[in-house]
């Protein structure tokens, strides 16, 4: 599911799996109309492996970005111990993304 936010006057968005847990969250949009703008473009592109960028901080754990065609970061993933978890969360959101309901936080 993703979960719509506001932020003072910005929207933002995370993806949650089935278990509750953010795979993905967003950057901040100054409208709600950019942040689902933003959601539909996850959904329509995380099949493409091209829109993933996996990187490794500093400390050596691992995180991902979700970036649309133009090349801009939607998401961002939390950091991973191993890069085994990285590419799980990568398959959770080709698998959780494309169907996911968006709900509205209060």
């Amino acid at each position: 599911m993703f979960e719509l936010k506001k932020s003072g006057d910005k929207y933002h968005f995370v993806l949650k799996a089935a278990n509750g847990q953010v795979i993905l969250s967003s950057q901040m949009y100054s409208s709600k109309s950019g942040a689902m703008n933003g959601i539909e473009s996850v959904q329509k592109n995380c099949g493409d492996n091209k829109c993933y960028e996996k990187k490794t901080a500093k400390n050596g754990k691992f995180h991902f970005n979700v970036k649309s065609t133009n090349g801009q970061i939607i998401g961002s993933s939390q950091m991973y111990a191993a890069e085994s978890g990285m590419n799980n969360g990568i398959e959770s959101v080709k698998k959780n993304a494309p169907g996911a309901k968006v709900k509205e936080a209060e």
